[in-house]
């Protein structure tokens, strides 16, 4: 069948992307789904930092890919030996397709699946090879999902069932942002009633921490970026304080009394891990949940480690297992303490994909969905 798709040809494009097009929508051709996989016509998909960074090479991904990875849609037919996903389901899509089987699987955190990171790098299905084509150019899937499109084909591993009356805007933004920001409180902090919070980086990430942070009853929870209406939103969201990038260490230090016991770094640069890491206390946790330039390197005292019973932890994903913890965000977000829908900066067509990313670049937007119209079958 045909589907429409955001497809990159090359990395390394320069601002503004509206004017250099990075990402052109074409026409592909696009296989049925094999054992295991599942067709899903794509109803929003979120405009993530991860797809900026393929597009301006900060992270390499093997081309010409079709991007997008965090999204829902409906299944519309399933692989052979699928047998608990059904045509009409509606469906949350994740960026990890985990095999459930490997030593991380087994342990429960399929965040960290080996199959799945290595199908991911390779731009690959879990099950091997490309659903994606372009005038006889196999086309690369970006982690699992392409869902800049408005069909794809998708491992059962990167799929989670839910309800119907969940909105599409809103449902897209589990499979990333939220898994990542509160997973990287609840599930990698473990904060716990009372506690003091800071959050380095106001993107989506970013203000799902802050949620995080407000779910989990921390006493104190500082919101830092330098964005003021980033920092607006932050607190409209709970955030007790707000402080700009400037001496944010020092201020965050003397807001909690020598240190933050969680520092959560979202922003996805060494500058803003090295910040968090000293606005952390003594026993505290510094949580780096961004994802800088694979070249970048840290640089934190040694001593500090043992000397004060640091921690410095690396959080996927917030270390989630979306089948058990998408359920329990969505219930969050029905009874209202997790107001997801805060963060939907707004709705553009799939065509207006390369404004979106400028939108997201340039940090007026928080979380921009696209909403496919879908194409013909034939």
């Amino acid at each position: 069948m045909k589907t429409r798709a955001a497809v990159l040809g090359r990395t390394g494009w320069a601002r503004p992307f509206s004017e250099s097009r990075p990402l052109e929508v074409v026409e592909l051709q696009l296989d049925p789904p094999g054992p295991g996989e599942l067709l899903v016509e794509i109803r929003a998909a979120g405009v993530c930092h991860s797809d900026l960074s393929v597009v301006d090479g900060s992270r390499q991904r093997p081309v010409p890919m079709a991007l997008g990875h965090e999204a829902a849609g409906v299944v519309e037919a399933v692989g052979v030996g699928v047998t608990d996903v059904r045509p009409g389901d509606h469906v949350i899509l994740t960026f990890v397709p985990s095999c459930g089987m490997c030593p991380s699987c087994s342990a429960g955190r399929p965040a960290l699946c080996g199959p799945a990171a290595i199908a991911n790098a390779s731009g690959e299905l879990r099950g091997g090879g490309f659903r994606l084509h372009r005038d006889g150019t196999d086309v690369h899937h970006h982690l699992g999902v392409s869902a800049f499109a408005d069909r794809a084909v998708v491992s059962r591993g990167s799929a989670v069932v839910v309800s119907p009356d969940l909105p599409w805007d809103v449902a897209a933004l589990f499979g990333c942002a939220i898994l990542t920001g509160v997973g990287s409180v609840l599930n990698v902090a473990a904060v716990r009633p009372g506690d003091s919070v800071a959050v380095f980086g106001l993107g989506a990430v970013g203000l799902a921490a802050v949620l995080g942070s407000v779910v989990a009853s921390a006493a104190v929870i500082v919101a830092v970026d330098p964005i003021e209406h980033k920092r607006q939103l932050a607190s409209d969201l709970g955030a007790t304080h707000v402080i700009d990038s400037d001496d944010a260490v020092a201020a965050i230090r003397e807001i909690t009394g020598g240190g933050a016991e969680h520092v959560i770094e979202a922003a996805g640069h060494p500058a803003a891990l090295e910040a968090a890491y000293r606005a952390t206390g003594r026993g505290g946790k510094t949580v780096a949940a961004g994802l800088p330039h694979p070249d970048a390197t840290l640089t934190i005292p040694a001593v500090s480690l043992a000397g004060e019973g640091r921690h410095l932890i690396g959080s996927y994903m917030g270390d989630s297992s979306p089948h058990r913890d998408i359920p329990r965000l969505i219930e969050l977000w029905r009874s209202g303490r997790l107001p997801v829908e805060r963060l939907h900066t707004g709705t553009l067509e799939l065509a207006d994909v390369n404004v979106a990313l400028d939108l997201l670049a340039s940090g007026e937007a928080i979380r921009t969905t696209l909403r496919p119209q879908p194409a013909s079958t034939g």
